[in-house]
């Protein structure tokens, strides 16, 4: 095999820019690929004319003659790699690598030598500098005098505007000086003027970029835009790619034109030429050529008369005429069965377009992302939304391209796409599963099992009966309202109502007026209360859970499905078993072994009893949670025996006489006896009613630890009896 040199850190000049890229040496042929735009440029062994190597601060460089006479610059070889590429060179392409020498004493004069498509500027053997004449756009003269202007790049920090020669006038000369200079320089300069006819003409053509309608004119260097208010004229040589591309409603088309350098309107650049055609659009164009030109020329590839759907007709000629080939969408189908997905960029809707080689995004900005360009991608939850997603794209440069606003529906699509094309995810490996999954919510269409997600759903709901079993608790299931013992209405209760003729006198006026907004707020207070003071110590000799048919079956064939999918993830073993067992038919045996698993898990639970750190847990737990009423219930007197019971918003709302009030129920005073009586009874007999209220307290706590406990058990026997009916 030949032998072949790399050379990846190589820089060559692009319009007065040193562009960072790649080289690439073979026998065959010289390859240099722009790392900024992606463009490669191929010179063949056969066309290479002359080959120099140059000087240059800190390092030296090749400067390549074609015969066309075209010029190629290089540079960015290190000392180390002369004598190497001087023996390749001369064993490839049988040229000698001659030192080009140049002149560094600020000479102002000299001679001025044209060869192919240069213009060096020489000081007896040595070139005092040399312009590539492609990079002039225009050349105007004077009296001994000839100017030059040139093209600008955006990417050029410092460029060169115009350039001045003075050429003396010689009196023997046949030619005048001036006017064969200006013609030398104009016979290689890339000055676009539209001489003779175009070769198609299309007209009233829908651009979104730039916004308008445009006749398009094709010429055999470069093609014209003429609008309304703006005309521009494109080399061909600038259009880097082309790309056709249906609408995601397949009622249009696009035809997208990738430039560099970009066309110019003011500050603005375009980067892009973004056409719109409908597929209902038709016209038929004859080529003002011969056919030997089309054979010549062409080699073939027009035809005289082209007919056909627009987009068509004008795609072919500017393929042929440009040299590159048209980029159509990739193999990624969306779940809309189309290949775009519909997405936002910069605030503005429009269409990602994931192509075999990257993405492209139309229309406002037109963005295109080669996969070489990105360094990783990220999904993400579109702001508060369960309906969409975020896909983020980075950049080797650091820059980030977010698109959002994209259905949940074409996430497993594009995910595939991103495994298929090996492109590294952000955040992948984050989580136990190995993937961190953009987060939905709850999801309606859920169909296949999987493994992670049913346990979390168990232990989700076995929390949530946890929580509903210690509200049970605390409840106070022996308050009965119209019963002598209590004077105070339970605050669950919304929808409280004294049956006594006397409940205003005892409640303070007005018992079976409701606040239900008020009553609501205080419900939910309560909840949020008993939640913050449920969590029980689990016990471990609790038996264990039974185990579902799928998880039998799972653990039973984990290792065939790694076996018969190498490299598999470990969190692609759940879905892909959800996959095999959801087309499996005969399930019976891992039904029977599920139903025979579910009757051990109820015969332990006959057996099984809380041990007694639980037990203690449960009781403390219990006595934590057991509602405090705002009032002890105590025996009433004759005089309010038959008055009902005082609702919670009417104690609330004295809360100025509220301690008064308590001493006041424990003492057994009447409502109806004075004021200085009762808080003389209240003084009198406080001690003695705070023992005996303590004491009451305790046997409570006591009474509920029990009851909490055997609540626990008879829960436990009911989740076990509900997991079987599953």
């Amino acid at each position: 095999m030949a032998e072949t040199l790399e050379y990846s850190d190589i820089t060559s000049e692009i319009r007065g820019v040193l562009t960072p890229g790649r080289l690439k040496l073979t026998d065959q042929s010289i390859v240099f690929k722009n790392n900024k735009t992606g463009k490669v440029e191929q010179i063949a062994a056969d066309d290479i004319d002359l080959i120099n190597s140059q000087k240059f601060v800190g390092n030296w460089g090749l400067r390549i003659f074609t015969k066309n006479g075209t010029l190629h610059r290089f540079c960015g070889f290190r000392d180390s790699e002369n004598e190497k590429l001087a023996k390749f060179i001369k064993n490839a392409y049988k040229q000698d690598m001659v030192e080009k020498e140049m002149c560094v004493k600020g000479w102002n004069w000299g001679t001025a030598r044209f060869k192919g498509s240069a213009l060096s500027f020489d000081k007896d053997s040595k070139t005092i500098f040399e312009i590539p004449l492609q990079h002039v756009s225009q050349c105007m003269t004077g009296k001994n005098e000839v100017t030059l202007e040139f093209h600008q790049s955006d990417d050029a920090p410092v460029g060169l505007l115009e350039m001045r020669f003075h050429i003396p006038a010689v009196e023997s000369a046949e030619d005048d000086p001036v006017e064969s200079f200006q013609n030398n320089v104009m016979s290689k300069a890339s000055v676009i003027s539209a001489s003779g006819d175009a070769i198609a003409i299309f007209r009233e053509i829908h651009c979104l970029t730039p916004r308008g309608r445009y006749d398009i004119k094709i010429f055999s260097t470069f093609f014209q835009l003429h609008g309304k208010t703006f005309d521009y004229k494109i080399p061909m040589d600038s259009v880097l790619r082309l790309f056709l591309l249906p609408h995601k409603d397949n009622r249009q088309m696009f035809l997208v034109l990738s430039l560099d350098p970009p066309i110019k309107q003011g500050q603005t650049r375009y980067h892009y030429l973004v056409l719109l055609f409908g597929p209902e659009e038709e016209t038929s164009i004859e080529l003002p050529l011969t056919e030997e030109e089309l054979k010549e020329k062409y080699e073939g590839k027009l035809e005289k008369e082209i007919s056909g759907p627009l987009y068509e007709v004008m795609g072919k000629v500017m393929k042929v005429l440009i040299g590159r080939k048209i980029t159509g969408p990739g193999s990624f189908i969306g779940h809309s069965g189309t290949a775009a997905v519909g997405c936002s960029f910069k605030a503005a809707a429009g269409y990602l377009y994931p192509l075999e080689r990257g993405f492209i995004y139309i229309h406002k900005p037109p963005v295109h992302i080669r996969f070489e360009e990105i360094n990783s991608v990220n999904f993400a939850r579109s702001g508060g939304s369960t309906r969409s997603f975020d896909f983020e794209i980075t950049l080797k440069n650091s820059t980030v391209h977010t698109f959002s606003s994209i259905e949940k529906e074409e996430y497993a699509k594009l995910f595939d796409y991103i495994q298929q094309k090996k492109l590294r995810v952000s955040n992948m490996g984050k989580d136990k599963g190995g993937y961190t999954e953009v987060d939905f919510g709850d999801s309606d269409n859920e169909k296949e099992p999987d493994a992670y997600l049913a346990r979390v759903k168990a232990e989700a709901q076995e929390k949530e009966s946890d929580e509903e079993g210690s509200e049970e608790e605390s409840t106070d299931e022996d308050f009965k309202p119209n019963e002598a013992e209590s004077d105070v209405a339970e605050e669950y209760d919304s929808n409280v109502q004294s049956d006594s003729e006397d409940s205003d006198a005892s409640g303070g006026g007005g018992g079976g007026v409701e606040k239900p907004k008020k009553e609501k707020k205080e419900k939910k207070e309560r909840k949020e209360r008993v939640k913050k003071t449920s969590k029980t110590k689990k016990d471990t000799n609790r038996p264990k859970r039974a185990t579902t048919a799928f998880m039998l079956w799972l653990n039973d064939t984990r290792e065939q499905i790694k076996k018969d999918n190498p490299g598999i993830k470990v969190t692609e073993i759940a879905k892909k078993g959800g996959e095999m067992w959801k087309e499996m038919k005969d399930k019976s045996k891992w039904d029977e072994l599920a139903a025979k698993d579910k009757q051990r898990y109820q015969d332990e639970m006959k057996d099984y009893k809380p041990s007694a750190s639980e037990e203690s847990g449960g009781k403390s737990s219990g006595a934590a949670k057991k509602r405090k009423n705002p009032v002890s219930p105590a025996k009433k007197s004759p005089a309010s025996a038959g008055s009902g019971f005082k609702s919670k918003e009417y104690i609330s709302e004295d809360e100025s006489s509220s301690d008064n009030d308590d001493d006041k129920d424990k003492s057994g005073a009447t409502d109806t006896e004075p004021e200085k009586k009762k808080s003389k009874n209240v003084n009198s007999k406080k001690p003695a009613k705070e023992d005996k209220k303590n004491k009451m307290k305790e046997e409570e706590s006591e009474e509920e630890s029990e009851g909490s406990a055997s609540d626990e058990e008879e829960e436990e026997e009911a989740e076990a009896t509900d997991e079987g009916s599953d």
